[in-house]
């Protein structure tokens, strides 16, 4: 149990999600999204934090040929779903559980901003990134 946080205002009032546009498009659609395989074999829905959007982008996406968007979350409307987590023994990363830790889906009311992601060269790029 150590290794899980609530959220604090020290973590901040958002958190990002990578999100294909397909997942996007279902999101907006439907209301809310369970997210990618990842996130369906892990039982939570996986964030980032700003500073390690740029990262997660490199080390997941970078070979993808799907188009991206970066969703701009408010942590304080996931609740007491939304966990810090220390992944690979340093970095902590933010995972929405849902409440009572039961897998949720995403729900669209919480994206405060959306936008496309762009590639130039092996960087992303977007507004909330500048």
């Amino acid at each position: 149990m150590a290794a899980k946080e609530g959220v604090g205002e020290a973590e901040g009032e958002f958190v990002y999600r990578i999100s294909t546009a397909k997942e996007w498009e279902e999101l907006q659609k439907n209301g809310s999204v369970f997210g990618g395989e990842l996130d369906k074999s892990t039982g939570c829905i996986h964030f980032s934090k700003l500073q390690q959007v740029q990262s997660t982008l490199q080390n997941f996406f970078l070979n993808t040929k799907v188009e991206l968007y970066l969703l701009q979350i408010d942590a304080k409307k996931l609740g007491d779903g939304l966990v810090y987590e220390v992944v690979d023994g340093s970095h902590n990363f933010p995972h929405f559980y849902g409440p009572s830790r039961s897998f949720s889906p995403l729900p669209l009311d919480v994206v405060t901003k959306a936008e496309k992601l762009t590639l130039s060269g092996d960087r992303f790029s977007c507004s909330l990134l500048d």
